[in-house]
């Protein structure tokens, strides 16, 4: 039994930080198991996160020398992770930082260079997951299923609220997934016009009440008509997001309030289209996980049918970080990772590029 010792690295569109898990990964009897030894987060301090924001507008040569960088800051933390708990790696398994997502143009941009990453840090390093699905004709969207079918498989669904939300499921036989909508993303948004990071435990929004016009301006947008397979990101906020809640004459609360009820509207409108028995669960996980208001508000709107699950922090925080360090392993393993029933591509991949250390 060959256990690897992976470091899995991830940075959202909610903009928080870079999260790193250390984890332990391995086959028996062709069940894959997993342990996450240690773990950390980095907030990105007020610099990193102008950077990655108005990372969308750069120039190509711009864009291409903060990847680098970028890069380099990576492996820098990745280092600094290592020396901190005295870690055996054997590879880092990067996602990188989304900031170009056009999978309906034939690409898709996360930043991070793997080179830099493996130079400074002086490991392998399995990074850019998503360019071979989208050349394949696929989303290269979402990822994380391929950890919900293999690691997570007891659960019905499987619902990430990062900056997005989106689920994974099993149908007619195949697993699928894809972007809901909304989740951190508005909601940090809203809370950054009164200068704070977010909205704890949904306090605010708690206090608030409902905005009838914005909820429905919200609700009408025509990415929720769309067909799964589907994604979306950051681009697709600004475009059609950032407007509504701009020209939304009203509080902090009750802006928050309003958004709460809108991602968990759309989130249950969707569970629900795939509930075909009485009673099922559902596992959350994602830093929308912690919010309790937003918990409640989803849990409300679903009523009995199906059951919410919160498994302890430790997985609601890094079950991103722990899904990639998974796929680096498929990757050296040459095993299906990414899976063409969730992104629409023309068939299964085992994506990643590899990089060595110079």
């Amino acid at each position: 039994m060959n256990v690897y010792k992976v470091i899995g690295l991830m940075s959202g569109t909610s903009l928080d930080g870079l999260d790193l898990a250390y984890c332990h990964i391995w086959e028996e009897k062709e069940q894959w198991y997993f342990e996450i030894r240690e773990t950390k987060s980095v907030s990105y301090d007020t610099e990193m996160k102008a950077r990655l924001q108005k990372a969308l507008h750069l120039s190509a040569t711009e864009l291409l020398t903060f990847h680098s960088t970028y890069g380099t800051w990576l492996g820098e933390q990745c280092n600094l992770f290592i020396n901190q708990f005295k870690l055996d790696v054997d590879v880092i398994s990067s996602h990188g930082h989304t900031v170009h997502h056009q999978p309906e143009n034939g690409f898709t941009y996360q930043i991070g260079s793997g080179q830099h990453i493996a130079n400074v840090s002086k490991h392998k390093v399995i990074c850019d997951f998503r360019t071979n699905d989208v050349a394949l004709g696929g989303q290269g969207a979402p990822l994380v299923p391929i950890g919900d079918q293999l690691l997570f498989e007891q659960y019905d669904f499987c619902l990430n609220l990062g900056g997005i939300s989106n689920v994974s499921f099993e149908y007619q036989g195949k697993r699928v997934a894809y972007d809901i909508g909304l989740a951190n993303m508005i909601l940090n948004y809203i809370t950054q016009k009164i200068e704070l990071p977010f909205d704890n435990d949904g306090l605010l929004a708690s206090r608030g009440v409902m905005n009838h016009e914005m909820f429905e301006r919200l609700n009408g947008l025509e990415y929720y008509t769309l067909a799964f397979p589907k994604s979306t990101g950051y681009e697709w906020f600004l475009k059609e997001v950032v407007p509504i809640v701009d020209s939304t004459d009203d509080t902090i609360e009750n802006l928050l309030h309003t958004a709460v009820h809108h991602i968990s509207e759309q989130i249950a409108n969707q569970i629900r289209r795939h509930t075909a028995k009485v009673e099922h669960d559902l596992l959350v996980t994602g830093g929308g996980a912690l919010n309790s208001f937003l918990m409640k508000t989803i849990q409300s709107k679903l009523k009995n049918t199906v059951t919410i699950i919160r498994s302890d922090k430790t997985l609601i925080e890094f079950k991103e970080a722990l899904v990639f360090a998974l796929m680096g392993v498929l990757r050296l393993e040459k095993k299906t990772n990414v899976l063409c029933s969730v992104t629409g591509a023309h068939k299964d991949s085992s994506s990643g590029v590899i990089y060595e250390p110079a």
